[in-house]
């Protein structure tokens, strides 16, 4: 099957995506995302950031046609824009101020026609297909009386999709792996680990594994939260070795500490990887792409909903028993040791859910038909 092909020409439109930042991945991550697929189809985004400086080494170089504002909350109204924004989008219930409100509704009052979108969390549950583009009124604050719209990405064809770029596939198959990898000193004969995680508690199981293995390793540790773990994890007499070093050796397993990457970086660290252990929401995408095996640590929440998240995934990925049983253990919901996998077995699921996907258009082009929707007085669309 060959992926979604249609990417159809639409007027130039101007966003206003409000994002909060959470731990500086996952929510700023995607509205980056968004906004520059969004820019990519000839639309102007202005992207309201409460913290601005992750896009510092995430995106350092900014892209055309996207506008990064800092959205210091409460907004002074002297702070908006005299033009409003036809398109409106709260990300991940960010919960707009009074001031961003009351802006949107003097704009209608004035006749100015718009959408007003909550994006939501990225799930495989079967509530997204159900709450997908439902309404959803305002019923207290400046815009009492407007309303908005669900939009939830998603797995399936009655979902908004995921986030990938047109040109996705042409740049893996140009990307060159060896020297790549060689910067960083690594064989590309031998496995590749990516770990990009919180602090699972199966982490010193996982890395005792390593170090026994019979073949070396090799596992490229990301900044923050994955490196504090992994020291926790080491035996004390390498912790310290780990906190003044870019790398440790740990039996067989080589541990090298990554810098803080661009989103572009960070892609090639997945496809050069044979296996990754991503977190969160944008990383789990990113690695469905890269068609490597994947393990999810997904966002822990108070009440455990994020056990019927997982699973819910792992059923649209259609993933065999013992890929459950891993992925339960690693996400502290069943007890015991990781057991050995398949992975190669899961390798060819993984590359299976991801031609699925990629039937699907992608949720930047998924909005824009929304948009069109609701802001043109006829529109026709034949894919």
């Amino acid at each position: 099957m060959r992926p979604y092909p249609v990417q159809l020409t639409w007027p130039a439109w101007l966003w206003d995506i409000f994002c909060c930042v959470v731990d500086n991945h996952g929510d700023i991550g995607v509205c980056w995302r968004l906004a520059c697929h969004l820019a990519q189809r000839g639309q102007r985004v202005r992207l309201w950031v409460d913290d601005p400086g992750s896009l510092q080494w995430m995106a350092p170089q900014g892209h055309p046609g996207v506008e990064v504002r800092t959205w210091q909350r409460p907004l002074a109204p002297e702070s908006l824009p005299e033009q409003p924004a036809d398109v409106l989008i709260e990300a991940f219930g960010c919960t707009l101020d009074d001031a961003v409100q009351a802006h949107w509704a003097q704009a209608h009052a004035r006749g100015h026609r718009g959408l007003w979108l909550n994006l939501e969390y990225l799930s495989a549950e079967a509530y997204v297909a159900r709450c997908h583009l439902l309404p959803s009124p305002v019923s207290h604050g400046p815009a009492a009386g407007l309303g908005k719209r669900f939009f939830y990405p998603g797995f399936t064809p009655d979902t908004g999709g995921l986030l990938w770029e047109v040109d996705l596939l042409q740049r893996q198959q140009a990307f060159q792996r060896t020297p790549w990898l060689k910067q960083w000193g690594i064989d590309g004969q031998l496995p590749v680990q990516l770990l990009f995680c919180y602090e699972p508690a199966a982490l010193p199981d996982w890395l005792r594994q390593m170090a026994q293995q019979s073949q070396p390793v090799q596992m490229l540790v990301a900044p923050g939260r994955p490196h504090a773990a992994v020291q926790a994890a080491l035996p004390p007499n390498l912790r310290a070795a780990w906190q003044g070093n870019g790398y440790v050796q740990y039996g067989t397993c080589r541990l090298i500490a990554l810098p803080w990457l661009t989103q572009q970086e960070f892609d090639h660290a997945l496809w050069a990887s044979t296996l990754n252990f991503v977190r969160g929401e944008d990383s789990l995408v990113r690695a469905l792409w890269a068609g490597q095996p994947l393990v999810w640590h997904i966002y822990p929440q108070h009440d455990n909903a994020h056990h019927a998240k997982l699973e819910a995934w792992l059923d649209w990925m259609q993933a065999p028993a013992d890929v459950r049983h891993f992925h339960r253990v690693w996400n502290g919901m069943q007890a015991g040791m990781l057991p050995a996998l398949d992975w190669r077995a899961w390798q060819a699921c993984v590359q299976q859910a991801r031609q699925r996907a990629l039937q699907q258009a992608p949720l930047a082009e998924q909005l824009l038909q929304q948009v069109a929707r609701q802001l043109l007085p006829v529109v026709s669309v034949t894919i």
